[in-house]
């Protein structure tokens, strides 16, 4: 099973739980602190839920598909590529297109 790179930050000022799940019986859930950057692996076609807890019981606050969330590799002058950056998606206040997380 080919996995994506993928990246989420909570932008906002409360904990949230991310669940993921993809093909093959793949499950990824983590606890999110306020504007704690996530990285993590899952399957093309993944969808990523953010679940945080209201009034009511868990509210689920936004579905999306991991290709928006997806890392690209970005070469450095005269050496193999050595970090990962953000590819801007479509919820600009979830996410910031110029963050950049190591590459362990």
């Amino acid at each position: 099973m080919d996995l994506l790179a993928c990246a989420y930050r909570n932008g906002t000022d409360r904990i949230v739980i991310v669940r993921c799940e993809g093909q093959d019986g793949f499950y990824l859930e983590r606890v999110v602190f306020p504007f704690e950057l996530l990285t993590f692996q899952c399957p093309a076609g993944s969808e990523l839920e953010v679940w945080t807890h209201g009034l009511g019981g868990p509210e689920l606050m936004d579905r999306l598909p991991v290709e928006q969330l997806c890392l690209k590799e970005q070469p450095h002058q005269g050496r193999p590529a050595r970090h990962l950056e953000l590819v801007p998606g479509s919820h600009g206040d979830e996410m910031d297109g110029n963050l950049e997380a190591a590459a362990g």
